[in-house]
């Protein structure tokens, strides 16, 4: 991002030094805009969406740490913030740093480390964007995985479903690999070269859906929804049986026009997006049971295709044992292991209740936990029959001891939601109530780790 492009929030009580850094910042040609209390920042924050803050810890109405946990919690990938302080102590360095601010400049502020600091911030920003975008297009590329006859089946009717317009609706019990085969429907339809926009309909509150789904237009900017970021691509719904009966309401009325009014906004904006949802649980019961509008129901559900489970095509568990380890490797940077054949052999006859989910997560636990290049038959018996905590019996040192806390702690509640996620059937309120977490919290945590609802 060139410093022209980059928008920066500055956020301070002593209107001297907000003036101050704000000249020399624009003299290096960044686009700054101001805030004197936390109130302003959180306005300004909404409205200029910034790729870097400079946020001062002691302020009237709120500290900047207070401030900065709540950006932490609200969102999921926080631009870089560079903490600022006249009453410097190691001990609010070190609570900034490990909430996630990017570094902490102490009062009089040196401008030659601030300008410093400020371009390696954006700099680290703009690299973190740019390898999520390569492991994006890791993801896209991927097709589902498997020789079997049920498989090849599967991918034909998707491929001739993709040459028309239909809307389709897929099938198929909680961790069946639904999101990947509605990509392989796209990228064998003619939206292939536009965007494919993945939402968790679940994890969309009733109050936001609005928002979420259309956009908004405030103080003369616009902030494009789903469906404005589908255009000219595909919107995958993922697990509509959980949309509540608003957002259905919604969400009817934007398809049968193909077109919406953003939040704030006077002008219908009109989309071309083919759309694709799914679900683990009968709709059609849930229609009767008054749950679910029939109507919508009848809309999305133009063909049905059924995504079958992991135990009906046994035969692929090495295809996809391999698959995911060459994956890891790839993805995560992680040591190469081998399933033996006895674990092979085992790992096919097993009941894979959260199917290629389960299995998927499997591999990365033990590639993350394990030690030694062969994966054996004791080991992912280990790992199977035991919780998180056990699994640590593989190795007295597991690899992610080796890693910075942030990243190790990242590593193990990953692992340890996606067993817990397993365990409780793919059920985010069973999980919630088993880990302890409050839903709102668990969505933004399940969001953050990467873990598919």
């Amino acid at each position: 991002m060139n410093a022209n492009t980059s928008r920066i929030l500055v956020v301070d009580d002593e209107p001297d030094i907000r003036r101050l850094v704000c000249e020399i910042l624009e003299d290096e040609g960044y686009q700054v805009t101001m805030a004197e209390n936390a109130s302003e920042a959180r306005e300004l924050k909404k409205i200029n969406d910034p790729n870097l803050i400079l946020l001062d810890i002691w302020m009237p109405d709120s500290d900047g740490i207070t401030l900065l946990k709540e950006w932490v919690v609200e969102e999921e990938e926080l631009c870089p913030v560079i903490m600022m302080s006249g009453h410097g102590s190691v001990e609010a360095a070190v609570e900034a740093t490990r909430l996630g601010a990017y570094d902490f400049l102490e009062k009089p502020l040196s401008m030659a480390k601030l300008l410093l600091i400020v371009e390696r911030a954006l700099e680290a920003s703009n690299l973190q964007k740019e390898n999520a975008g390569l492991k994006q297009q890791l993801i896209t590329d991927v097709e589902p995985v498997g020789k079997s006859a049920t498989v090849a089946r599967t991918k034909d009717q998707l491929k001739r479903l993709a040459q028309h317009e239909a809307r389709v609706l897929l099938v198929g019990e909680a961790g069946v690999g639904k999101e990947m085969y509605a990509r392989y429907l796209h990228n064998n339809s003619a939206h292939r070269h536009g965007p494919f926009i993945d939402v968790a309909v679940g994890s969309i509150s009733p109050e936001n859906s609005a928002v979420e789904f259309f956009g908004k237009e405030d103080g003369g900017k616009v902030y494009p929804g789903l469906l404005e970021r589908a255009h000219n691509g595909t919107l995958f719904l993922g697990e509509i049986g959980g949309m509540d009966k608003e957002t259905q309401l919604r969400l009817l009325s934007a398809l049968e026009s193909s077109s919406f009014l953003r939040v704030g906004g006077s002008q219908a904006v009109r989309v071309d997006v083919r759309v694709v949802a799914s679900t683990r649980i009968a709709l059609d019961e849930e229609v009767k049971a008054g749950r679910f509008r029939q109507d919508l129901y009848y809309l999305l559900n133009e063909v049905t295709i059924e995504i079958p489970p992991l135990r009906e095509h046994s035969e692929d568990v090495p295809a996809l044992l391999n698959f995911y380890v060459d994956y890891f490797v790839n993805q995560d940077k992680l040591p190469f292991r081998r399933f033996s054949i006895a674990a092979q052999n085992f790992l096919r006859n097993y009941s894979w209740r959260g199917n290629v989910r389960e299995l998927k997560n499997l591999v990365q636990r033990l590639m993350i936990l394990g030690v030694g290049e062969d994966i054996e038959l004791d080991e992912v018996k280990l790992a199977l029959g035991s919780v998180v905590g056990d699994v640590y019996a593989v190795s007295s040192v597991p690899e992610f001891f080796n890693l910075p806390l942030k990243e190790a702690r990242d590593h193990f509640e990953k692992a340890y939601l996606e067993y817990h996620f397993e365990k409780n059937g793919g059920s985010v309120a069973k999980l919630a109530a088993a880990v302890g977490m409050e839903r709102t919290h668990l969505y933004r945590k399940l969001h953050s780790l990467n873990i598919k609802l």
